[in-house]
């Protein structure tokens, strides 16, 4: 936490994680598919960002892209994931389950609280996704979550800055409202001002060419939306940095 506000940088490469912190990110959510929202991240890339930044790492533990309605078998995963997770030096964690008719699924993250602790635990963007997100807001406080990251219930922090800003009042400080979802630098001040939060989370990436100098464009890795394999996404320390001055001269 620095003059009252902390920059939560979401990363899914050490590079990323490395430029997050240079650029003066106070926490690290790190991730693997981000094109996906975000997913559990390999042990391996734990340890070595472990070992290179000396800032929290928040884990993601997601088995999954698509909702957040879990079978047996995936919460299994989840809890294999979270025990690995702290055993390879994770400093919190973030998770989000729902039941299917879109409210906090109370029993299944009671017993992935149980263990995560004595870890922080941030319920992630599963919250967009609920039916009544007032009601949700008073479950995750009841449950123990240390801090819920929320667009609002919208595209985007910006567009459900209004219900980010009712989140935050009905909170009282009981738990921390942390906008997250299209946050730039030119709707930063705009969302800090409109929220009052505290803390923010962002990706501050660019795109940065490959280094390969064989290139075959016949071929993608992945299904047609993929991202192009000859580019690549990482957090930008300008960015960062930028969007960390904007914070500092609000807040």
């Amino acid at each position: 936490m620095d003059d009252g506000f902390l920059m939560e940088v979401c990363v899914d490469s050490v590079e990323s994680a490395v430029n997050a912190e240079r650029g003066g990110a106070g926490r690290i959510e790190l991730c693997a598919g981000l094109v996906e929202g975000g997913t559990t991240p390999s042990m391996g890339l734990l340890q070595v960002v472990k070992q290179c930044v000396r800032v929290p790492v928040f884990v993601m533990i997601r088995p999954r892209g698509g909702d957040f309605l879990y079978s047996d078998r995936e919460v299994e995963v989840m809890k294999a994931d979270i025990r690995l997770a702290k055993l390879h030096g994770a400093d919190g964690l973030v998770f989000g389950a729902l039941t299917e008719d879109g409210r906090i699924d109370t029993e299944l993250c009671t017993a992935l609280l149980a263990v995560c602790r004595p870890l922080p635990v941030t319920f992630h963007r599963a919250f967009d996704m609920v039916h009544d997100p007032l009601v949700a807001l008073e479950t995750l406080i009841s449950l123990g979550f240390e801090r819920v990251l929320t667009s609002g219930c919208d595209s985007s922090a910006l567009e459900g800055l209004s219900l980010i800003k009712r989140l935050a009042e009905q909170a009282k400080g009981r738990i921390v409202v942390m906008p997250g979802g299209g946050i730039t630098e030119r709707n930063l001040q705009r969302i800090l001002e409109g929220s009052t939060a505290s803390e923010f989370h962002c990706s501050a990436r660019s795109a940065r060419d490959s280094g390969m100098k064989f290139r075959n464009p016949n071929v993608a890795m992945g299904a047609s939306f993929s991202a192009p394999e000859y580019s690549i996404k990482v957090a930008d320390v300008a960015k960062v940095r930028t969007l960390n001055a904007i914070a500092k001269n609000i807040l």
